[in-house]
């Protein structure tokens, strides 16, 4: 320290010269709002002799300071010495005149504009009926709670006048790719239903769960909208409002619905063209669980596989949805030999719904298995599989045979996406050329309902059949369980797990004994 100088003009100076040299920066700082930091990491996985290199970017919480862009910060000048502080003067105000209040029946709280008593009343009954019900709403649709905050309640209020606020919507969302936390019950103001030209509207009473769904949590459906996005490709309800244009539909008829997506909601807006009249004797949860899964039997057996009297089919995934609707419908014809894969535990339940030879794939060689009982092979093989079990079914087809593909599911080994697994199925995906279908007289056929949408005329004349095979007491769905939208994740689980024998359903109600 030089002589003759004190602390506070040595340290004024070092200030100041730090300020010399460090000026531009702190500008830059006073414009930043977050600052954040990148870190990168690489990590290798050597899996089945692959190598495969990730790069990973992982962002740090942003920094504690920030400088507000309408407020930078006031242009630096030197300390006064440390012994000529003075604490600042602040002036005496005269004391404000006593205020005076006129009568409200709202409160506010923490500032915030108090909602309507009418609003708050009804959300704080939706609130308690979703806590009920074990859902997790947003917070932002939570009332505010007047009394934690020491304000009084507010009034209470008649039920016509609570009545005039619907409570929210729910709906299941999916909000990214993974795994089954990926699906989350959310809610939406209501508003009185407007559905436009050729639309109506319908209260849900039940939708269908299926294979595509969980392939679309996955982020393996490549039909799926941009996400955030209500799954959900079927359902039924009652019709609440109708648009403009719309003639065979009116407000309380029971309906089906067959959409790409949305059907996981308390209330939707659909075209009119996609909807089917419920028959009488039907059920929501019947309505549920019929279009998807026996609209692609239907379309299989016998638009593809043309199936007839004395013919064999081999039925993969047999006690699944697709697979119980396929056994109903090969029991219209006489005669046929169904051949179905599944787990030992379902054969007795496959047996009495129509499988004349139950394979438990878990233990046996299905394609051995079939070779001892019919060496020549089968007429028709309904494979949802794909990869490796598409060449063995292209192998048990006999002349004039056909092997129908209409899923993927070897790509589903778990919640997540498998990388290993994907890779696996392509590799072994079949292939096969012209030249080789030529003299082998079989067919090789793809089908996938997500691209028949619009196909409305075909698509509504399988549905007018198969309604008629209900009425006549020949198909029925087979329900294995019906859970509320709270319990999605269970639902799923019940299918990816494969757990279930038949149709898998959600509803906005209350749960269901299963």
């Amino acid at each position: 320290m030089g002589a003759g100088r004190s602390s506070g003009e040595v340290l004024m100076d070092r200030v100041a010269s730090a300020h010399s040299r460090g000026s531009g920066l702190l500008r830059a700082h006073a414009s930043v709002l977050v600052r954040t930091r990148a870190e990168a990491a690489i990590h290798f996985l050597n899996r089945s002799g692959h190598e495969m290199m990730f790069l990973i970017f992982t962002f740090r919480a942003p920094w504690p300071f920030k400088w507000a862009r309408e407020a930078p910060p006031p242009a630096w000048r030197p300390a006064p010495p440390a012994q000529d502080l003075q604490p600042p003067l602040i002036p005496k105000r005269a004391p404000p005149p006593p205020a005076v209040y006129a009568p409200c029946s709202c409160a506010r709280t923490s500032g915030v504009p108090a909602m309507s008593a009418e609003r708050e009343v009804a959300e704080a009954a939706a609130v308690v009926a979703a806590a009920e019900a074990g859902s997790r709403e947003d917070a932002s649709l939570q009332p505010p709670d007047a009394e934690a905050a020491g304000d009084a309640p507010p009034p209470a209020v008649s039920e016509g006048a609570a009545a005039a606020s619907p409570p929210p919507l729910r709906s299941l969302v999916l909000t990214g790719f993974g795994g089954y936390d990926k699906v989350k019950l959310q809610s939406r103001p209501a508003a009185p239903p407007a559905p436009g030209a050729g639309h109506l509207t319908l209260r849900v009473r039940a939708c269908g769960l299926n294979f595509a769904d969980l392939m679309a949590r996955q982020g393996l459906y490549d039909r799926l909208p941009s996400l955030p996005v209500t799954p959900g490709m079927e359902g039924a309800g009652v019709v609440i409002a109708v648009g403009e244009g719309v003639n065979d539909r009116k407000v309380g008829d029971r309906v089906m619905v067959l959409i790409q997506s949305g059907m996981w909601q308390e209330e939707v807006t659909v075209p009119s063209a996609q909807t089917f009249l419920m028959p009488e004797a039907m059920t929501f949860e019947e309505a549920g669980a019929l279009l998807v899964n026996y609209v692609t039997a239907y379309m299989i057996l016998f638009d593809f596989g043309n199936l007839r009297p004395g013919q064999s089919v081999l039925v993969h995934m047999a006690a699944g949805g697709v697979g119980m609707a396929a056994l109903q419908l090969c029991r219209t014809v006489e005669n046929v030999t169904v051949f179905g894969t599944a787990s030992a535990s379902k054969h007795e339940v496959l047996k009495e719904n129509g499988v004349t030879h139950p394979i438990d794939y878990h233990s046996t060689d299905y394609v051995d298995e079939i070779r001892k009982i019919s060496p020549k092979g089968v007429d028709i093989v309904m494979d949802p599989l794909g990869g490796s079990d598409t060449a063995k079914g292209y192998s048990l087809l006999k002349p004039m045979g056909k092997v129908i593909i209409y899923g993927m599911a070897n790509l589903l080994t778990g919640p997540k996406r498998n990388l290993m697994a994907l890779a696996r199925t392509w590799w072994n995906q079949f292939s096969v050329t012209a030249l080789q279908l030529l003299p082998s007289n079989r067919a090789v056929c793809g089908y996938h309902l997500g691209y028949l949408y619009g196909e409305t005329e075909l698509v509504s004349g399988v549905v007018a059949r198969l309604l008629a095979l209900y009425n006549q007491g020949h198909i029925k769905p087979h329900i294995d369980s019906v859970w509320p939208f709270e319990k999605v994740v269970d639902a799923m689980r019940q299918m990816q797990e494969k757990k279930n024998v038949g149709k898998v359903l959600l509803v906005p109600g209350p749960e269901k004994e299963n």
